[in-house]
């Protein structure tokens, strides 16, 4: 019997969509680490000092050179990564289905591993942006007694605000964007000083909008997500007690953009193999592959600040 086009393809276009699509609400890396389409599995990191981020002076006298300039340079090598995971349906599970309608398991199955992935994803931005190894001295601050955000005597929002004057010193532009662990966003939710400033413009709780309102941020994310190591019971926060300031434009159309990172993934990619029939597990197989990984560009456009809340 030949074979149609559907069962022709390598890659099932329609649940490629679904996990290129996919979003958790949890999951926060991207806002440090935009997304990238790169072409090859390999090549160097896209970086940038200083001199990326300054203001240039374009004016030319009549009959002078024309300034040059340029943005970036190849640093450290990187490769992506590739997970792969294969979602599994039951054929009792998809008959019963099939007498629901609108459940669609295939959708549902590739769902199920990109939550997977995602996570294991997460897990990588933020062991990335909370390591104090890749931050210059000027560039961290570890909290504690009275500094801490539990405490009543600190001031989160001065302290944010000298953080992001000391990046503004380095590369001329401050940090627009902020993650934060679910222990530092309590904190901040919770301090008096905080409180007091939404006192006679607002009866709700804080938010994280009005944090980053308040801390003169385009964005401020919560770090909610949680994670159990493998043979272990114990839940274990992805992003620490920590928070991390970093400049990230508004857009990126490439690699070239300054940012303070970048998740490179491959053109197309994550993507969906065609589901098979597995006769030996009576279930249909839903293949999901995703090659990307996590880079530093910019590091000096960051600022992590440890220890936030007292545990």
């Amino acid at each position: 019997m030949p074979m149609n086009n559907r069962q022709v393809r390598v890659i099932d276009p329609i649940l490629s969509n679904v996990a290129q699509g996919y979003a958790h609400p949890e999951r926060v890396g991207f806002a440090l680490f935009p997304r990238v389409p790169v072409r090859q599995r390999g090549g160097q990191i896209i970086e940038f000092g200083r001199d990326s981020f300054k203001r240039y002076k374009t004016r030319r006298a009549p009959g002078a050179s024309t300034k040059r300039v340029q943005f970036g340079y190849e640093g450290k090598p990187f490769a992506l990564v590739q997970d792969a995971l294969e979602g599994q349906v039951p054929w009792e599970h998809m008959q019963d289905a099939n007498q629901v309608p609108g459940i669609d398991l295939g959708t549902e199955a590739t769902n199920e591993v990109m939550d997977i992935m995602s996570l294991s994803l997460e897990i990588e931005q933020a062991r990335i942006a909370t390591d104090p190894n890749n931050f210059s001295a000027n560039n961290k601050d570890t909290l504690s007694g009275t500094d801490q955000w539990t405490s009543s005597e600190s001031d989160p929002a001065k302290q944010i605000r000298e953080y992001r004057e000391a990046v503004r010193s380095i590369i001329g532009l401050r940090p627009n964007v902020m993650e934060v662990s679910a222990h530092g966003f309590n904190a901040l939710c919770e301090h008096p000083k905080i409180l007091e400033r939404f006192k006679y413009t607002s009866s709700d709780s804080i938010t994280a909008e009005m944090l980053a309102k308040l801390f003169n941020l385009r964005r401020l994310v919560v770090g909610e997500a949680v994670y159990m190591e493998e043979g272990s019971d114990t839940m274990v926060d992805v992003w620490g007690n920590s928070a991390t300031l970093a400049f990230v434009p508004e857009q990126i159309s490439s690699r070239r953009a300054p940012s303070f990172g970048y998740t490179y993934a491959l053109e197309g990619h994550p993507i969906v193999e065609e589901p098979y029939n597995d006769r030996n597990t009576k279930s249909w197989i839903y293949p999901v592959t995703y090659d990307r990984s996590p880079v530093l560009s910019g590091i000096e456009s960051g600022f992590l600040i440890q220890d936030v809340a007292a545990l």
